[in-house]
């Protein structure tokens, strides 16, 4: 289960690791339409680029492909869902702290809720492994760093490659 776990966080680490962005002032709404694109569009090459590799690094069989495309479709989804939560909570950003908190436990529950779909996507991926590839699959994860592609600080363990600087947990 612990395996399962960090395999969930890491993967939703793309998408979830904005809890740790604040959003610049901007001096006109356009500017601010465009850096919320721009951040959305950071938001979604992530995650692309760590659905790239996944896919290259626990070794993906042609014959796995139709599950590997279900979990893959999941990452993106909540990787959409969280960035729109996001996006809705920077905006607000004259709201009292009693609606901050809850926009912040409905981030929580959207993470939660999509971190179960993960789990239920990515079991028959994991069941439809040899043993020798299921290993992998266990090294990959619990190596991968748990937000946004750094290194744990302790371990010294290669990370997964991340491009986003924007994020410092």
């Amino acid at each position: 289960m612990k395996k399962t776990l960090v395999l969930l966080v890491s993967a939703l680490s793309i998408s979830g690791g904005a809890f740790a962005q604040t959003a610049a002032p901007s001096a006109a709404p356009a500017m601010s339409a465009a850096s919320g694109a721009d951040k959305s569009a950071r938001r979604e090459e992530r995650v692309e680029q760590r659905i790239a590799y996944l896919h290259q690094a626990l070794k993906i069989t042609p014959q796995q492909e139709t599950q590997w495309n279900a979990f893959a479709d999941v990452m993106r989804g909540n990787g959409a869902t969280m960035s729109e939560l996001f996006e809705q909570r920077h905006a607000n950003k004259n709201i009292s702290a009693l609606d901050d908190m809850k926009q912040y436990a409905e981030i929580a529950q959207a993470h939660a809720d999509g971190t179960k779909k993960l789990v239920d996507a990515f079991q028959p991926l994991y069941d439809s492994m040899p043993a020798e590839q299921k290993k992998l699959a266990d090294v990959t994860f619990r190596e991968a760093p748990p937000q946004g592609g750094h290194r744990s600080r302790s371990s010294g363990k290669k990370a997964a490659p991340s491009n986003d600087s924007t994020v410092k947990p």
